[in-house]
């Protein structure tokens, strides 16, 4: 089945917007202003949506609606997928430079360059016909309807015929309704186990971990900051577990009511805040340049933001974690780990794999062993 535009399908509530005709790809600083643009060439009632890169000095892709649905029926555009993945034929690891990255990281912390940097590793497998996204998006769906799932069309963008953004993210940057915006960030991670006595003390032990408190307090502390000065009420909850289907995580819910007047839009406020030091580092530049040196310039979209906005403000942007690029046969999955002092360079690599099994059940594969190893 044919696919276009983006879809943004969580647990009570979805959003397929499609819009062929009016593409932009502002650099991220200008993005309040091309929304804006894009609003006013489009008819009454249009939405903005599309995705941030993660980095900031690169292009976002956003496109004026023609046509938005909402509500949970939008879900019946997976129903209508096959079922089937065609198997891999190769899948290729980095994880032993993973583990030499994060040893390069902590070697920055222990000379305090950073306080904390988020490093990302890829994998990736070739398949033997081209992958259906949305087979793929309905079967991350199925297996975690708590999380956002997410199917961008990037075709418009990358001029490259069958290209996709397909994940399910746990974590929303922020979203705004009239006044009162929300945030919810993530950081500080561990597998689920296997039982439920051992799944609940692995969350236990998160919630008690000081270096994982630690490595989350930084992104609560960067958010509120940021968000404080814009409020006339900012509230900071304290730090709780949140679970998904193979990952525990602490997560700190943030609201706050928007000073009266022209307050930034959800766009507006997305720019504003990403990327936070769940997906970046502490201090930011430092920690930007530090993911740059060490991943080279091929995150794209991962770690970016994915989301929507309307004329009159309103919309929600989530960050694009656990997330698969899709080319054809060629499949491209990243994930990272937050990197502080204390971080061991072998737990940080099986975080990591923790947070590849969501796309590789969808994928029906299995963790590769070795880099380079035949499947």
């Amino acid at each position: 089945m044919a696919f276009d535009g983006l879809l943004l399908l969580g647990q009570e509530d979805g959003l397929h917007a499609r819009g062929t005709a009016r593409h932009l790809r502002p650099g991220q600083d200008a993005l309040p202003e091309a929304v804006q643009r894009l609003l006013a060439m489009a008819g009454p009632g249009a939405l903005v949506a599309g995705a941030m890169p993660f980095d900031p000095g690169q292009d976002s892709y956003l496109f004026a609606t023609d046509a938005a649905h909402q509500g949970r029926s939008v879900a019946d555009v997976l129903h209508a997928a096959p079922t089937a993945i065609p198997a891999a034929l190769r899948r290729l690891d980095e994880g032993d430079e993973y583990a030499a990255m994060v040893a390069q990281a902590l070697r920055l912390i222990d000379q305090g360059v950073l306080s904390k940097v988020v490093l990302a590793r890829q994998l990736a497998a070739r398949t033997s016909v081209p992958v259906d996204p949305l087979v793929l998006a309905r079967r991350l769906h199925a297996a975690d309807p708590s999380v956002l799932t997410f199917l961008l069309d990037l075709a418009p963008v990358s001029g490259r015929a069958h290209h996709w953004l397909v994940g399910a993210t746990p974590e929303l940057l922020v979203e705004r309704h009239g006044a009162a915006i929300r945030s919810h960030p993530l950081a500080g991670s561990t597998p689920r186990g296997p039982d439920r006595v051992s799944d609940e003390a692995a969350g236990r032990r998160l919630l008690q971990s000081e270096k994982d408190r630690r490595e989350h307090a930084l992104v609560v502390e960067y958010i509120a900051d940021l968000l404080a000065p814009l409020c006339i009420d900012l509230t900071v909850a304290s730090p709780a577990l949140r679970s998904t289907a193979t990952m525990w995580h602490l997560g700190t819910e943030i609201g706050g009511m928007l000073k009266a007047g022209d307050g930034p839009s959800a766009a507006g406020l997305a720019a504003l805040l990403h990327p936070t030091p769940a997906v970046g580092g502490v201090p930011r530049a430092a920690a930007l340049q530090a993911i740059r040196d060490l991943e080279g310039d091929r995150r794209g979209f991962y770690g970016g933001a994915i989301g929507w906005v309307d004329a009159a403000g309103d919309g929600a942007w989530h960050v694009t974690l656990r997330c698969a690029e899709i080319s054809g046969c060629d499949v491209r999955l990243h994930a990272g780990a937050g990197i502080v002092a204390g971080s061991d360079p072998a737990a940080e690599l099986a975080e990591t794999d923790a947070k590849f099994g969501a796309m590789l059940r969808a994928l029906a594969l299995d963790m590769p062993v070795q880099a380079g190893a035949a499947a």
